[in-house]
C-alpha cells in the first residue's frame, strides 16, 4: 500500500456559478418520480427477476402511485422484452403510467427496443452513451466530434421508427450516461445535439436526464452542474430536466435534493436504493423526507411495511433495519434519555397539532406502523422506557422512585443476558418483582380478607398461605389499608400511597425501621380494597417486614 494512496485520487473540478442561485431557494412541491427498480435495480441483483417477479413488483411500483417506470432492458435480456411485451399486448399498463425503455447507441439494440413497445398507448425510449473524458479516450476511443455523430445518428435512428408507429405517443430520453464526470461544455453539446436531432418542441416532448453514474463529488457540485445545465440547455421550456443519482460516496439523497433546487423536475432511483455499487438514490428516503417537510410527495406510504416486504419477495434484498423511515428500528429506541423524551412527547401530543415528538421526525402511525416497537429495552435504556412498556401494555403508571427502583432490576438482568429485554420478559420481571411474594424463601398467596368497622376506623382479617401453610392475620387502622399494613407487616410505615396507577392497580411504598431506602409493592385485582392488600403484602414481602413464621396458625 502507498503510503500516501491519496496522491492516486483527483478532487471534481468545481463549477464556475458564483451567481448559483439554489443555495437560497427551498423545495416547495415533489418532483415527477421515475422508478428504474425493474431495469436499473434489476441488474444489480445476485440473481435478476424473472418474469413473475418483475411482474409483481411492476404491480407494487403502480399502487404506491408512480406514474413513470423504467420496464427494463429489451434488447439485451429476453426476460425483460417478454415482460414488456406481456404488458403491452394484455392493456395492463394503466393509462396514467408512462412506460420507459433503455437501449445504448447502438442501432440493432435501438431497433429492438423500438419494437417490443409495438402497440404501446404511449412510451418513453431512454437513449444513452458515455460522454466523460475517461470513457471516450479508454473504452470507446472516440473524439469529442465522433461522440455527437453518435448521438445524433442513433437519435435519428428512434426518430424514424417511432414515427413509424404514429399510434404510440412517443417522448425521447436522453442521457449522457457519465454527466457528473464529463466536461459541461461536452454535456450540453451532447445534450443539444440530441434535441436538434429530435426536434423537441411543442408536440415533441423530451427528458434530458443528467446521471451521477458514478457518485464522485459533494452534493453542492452536483447542484452547480444542474444549475449551470438548467441555465444553458437549449428549448428549456420544451424540456424535462431530470436527475438519476447513484450513492457511491453516500449522499444520493442530498444529491437529488440540492439538484431539485437547481432546476431539476424530475428524479429517476428505486425503492430503498437498490441499485449498482452502493446503489441508486432512494425514492422512499426522499418522499418522506418531503412529507416530513409538509410536502405531500404524490406517493402512498401509508403501509410501508407491506410494500417493503414485496420489495423484499421481489429483489431477494433484505432492507437494513435502521433504514431511513423503513427498517424495523428505525423508528426504536433504547436509550434512556431518548426513551423519557418520546414518551413524554407521545403522551402531550394532541391529534390536530403539529408533530412535535421528540427523536421522531414523523408519525410511526402515517406510514401504517404503530408505537409497539418505538421504545424497547437493552442495557441501555433507562426507566422512561420501561415505564412507556408497562403502562403500554399492562396499563401500569408508575411513579417515578418506583420507576427507579424497577429499572435497576432490569439494568441486572439486561447486563447478565447482554441482550435486548423483550415485553414478554420485562413483565416476567416485574411479575417475579412485585406480584409474587415470598418470604424467608416462602411462596405468599392471598386467599381472601375481612373488613369490619372498629373504633372509628377499620379492623382486618387476611387469609393466606405461606410456603402452602394457611395462615390468619389481624390488624387495624384508620383506613383497609393501614390495617392491612398492621395485619402484614408491623412496625412498618406507609412512605406512599394513592398515587394513580392505572385501573386496578394498587401501588404502596413502605419504610421499615433499620431497613435504608423504601420498598415498592403492586399488585392488580377488580376489587380496590383486594388490590391494596395485596401491594401491601408485596411491600412488605420485598421490605423484609413480613415474618412468615409468626402469625398463629387457622
Amino acid at each position: 500500500m502507498l503510503s500516501n494512496p491519496q496522491s492516486k485520487y483527483r478532487p471534481a473540478p468545481a463549477v464556475h456559478l458564483p451567481d448559483r442561485r439554489w443555495p437560497s431557494r427551498s423545495l416547495t412541491h415533489a418532483p415527477i418520480w421515475l422508478s428504474t427498480d425493474l431495469r436499473d435495480g434489476n441488474q444489480a441483483l445476485f440473481e435478476p427477476m424473472n418474469q413473475a417477479r418483475k411482474l409483481r413488483l411492476f404491480d407494487q411500483l403502480v399502487a404506491v402511485g408512480l406514474r413513470e417506470i423504467e420496464l427494463g432492458f429489451p434488447a439485451a435480456s429476453q426476460i425483460d422484452f417478454d415482460v414488456v411485451r406481456h404488458l403491452v399486448e394484455r392493456d395492463l399498463i394503466p393509462p396514467q403510467v408512462m412506460p420507459m425503455v433503455m437501449t445504448p447507441a447502438r442501432a440493432e439494440l435501438v431497433e429492438r427496443t423500438v419494437a417490443s413497445l409495438r402497440g404501446a398507448r404511449r412510451a418513453t425510449i431512454h437513449l444513452y452513451n458515455a460522454t466523460a473524458p475517461a470513457w471516450r479516450r479508454l473504452v470507446f476511443g472516440l473524439s469529442v466530434a465522433e461522440v455527437m455523430a453518435l448521438v445524433r445518428e442513433h437519435v435519428e435512428l428512434i426518430r424514424r421508427l417511432t414515427d413509424a408507429q404514429p399510434e404510440t405517443e412517443w417522448v425521447l430520453q436522453y442521457s449522457p450516461e457519465t454527466f457528473c464526470m464529463t466536461e459541461l461544455e461536452v454535456s450540453l453539446d451532447a445534450c443539444a445535439t440530441a434535441i436538434e436531432a429530435w426536434a423537441a418542441g411543442p408536440g415533441r416532448p423530451m427528458v434530458i436526464n443528467l446521471p451521477t453514474t458514478v457518485e464522485v463529488a459533494t452534493p453542492n457540485v452536483f447542484a452547480d452542474q444542474i444549475e449551470w445545465m438548467d441555465r444553458h440547455l437549449p428549448q428549456r421550456e420544451h424540456l424535462v430536466l431530470s436527475v438519476h443519482p447513484h450513492n457511491d460516496r453516500g449522499t444520493g439523497v442530498a444529491c437529488a435534493e440540492l439538484a431539485l433546487l437547481a432546476g431539476a423536475q424530475r428524479v429517476e432511483g428505486c425503492l430503498f436504493g437498490n441499485g449498482e455499487r452502493s446503489g441508486n438514490v432512494d425514492l422512499v428516503t426522499l418522499a418522506l423526507n418531503l412529507y416530513s417537510q409538509g410536502i405531500h410527495p404524490g406517493l402512498d406510504f401509508s403501509d410501508i411495511a407491506a410494500v417493503a416486504r414485496v420489495v423484499e419477495d421481489c429483489t431477494a434484498l433484505p432492507i437494513h433495519p435502521r433504514h431511513p423511515y423503513v427498517g424495523d428500528l428505525v423508528f426504536t429506541a433504547f436509550s434512556g434519555s431518548h426513551q423519557d423524551a418520546i414518551k413524554k412527547g407521545l403522551a402531550a401530543q394532541a391529534d390536530d397539532a403539529p408533530w412535535e415528538v421528540p427523536y421522531l421526525p414523523i408519525d410511526p402511525k402515517d406510514l401504517g406502523r404503530s408505537y409497539d416497537s418505538v421504545i424497547r429495552v437493552n442495557s441501555q435504556s433507562g426507566k422512561g422506557g420501561i415505564a412507556y412498556l408497562l403502562q403500554r401494555e399492562h396499563g401500569l403508571v408508575m411513579p417515578r422512585r418506583m420507576q427507579v427502583e424497577f429499572s435497576a432490576v432490569v439494568q441486572r438482568h439486561a447486563d447478565a443476558s447482554e441482550a435486548e429485554v423483550s415485553a414478554a420478559q420485562l413483565w416476567a420481571l416485574f411479575t417475579q418483582t412485585y406480584l409474587a411474594p415470598q418470604a424467608d424463601g416462602l411462596a405468599l398467596a392471598y386467599r381472601q380478607h375481612r373488613v369490619t368497622a372498629a373504633d372509628g376506623g377499620w379492623a382486618i382479617e387476611i387469609d393466606l398461605l405461606a410456603g402452602g401453610v394457611a395462615q390468619r392475620r389481624r390488624g387495624a387502622g384508620p383506613s383497609v389499608l393501614h390495617a392491612a399494613l398492621a395485619a402484614l407487616a408491623p412496625g412498618a410505615r406507609l412512605d406512599s400511597h394513592g398515587a394513580p396507577a392505572g385501573p386496578g392497580w394498587a401501588l404502596v411504598e413502605l419504610a421499615a425501621p433499620g431497613v435504608a431506602g423504601t420498598r415498592f409493592g403492586a399488585a392488580r385485582h377488580a376489587d380496590a380494597d383486594t388490590a391494596g392488600v395485596l401491594a401491601v403484602l408485596s411491600a412488605a414481602a420485598r421490605l423484609g417486614a413480613f415474618d412468615a413464621q409468626c402469625a398463629s396458625l387457622t
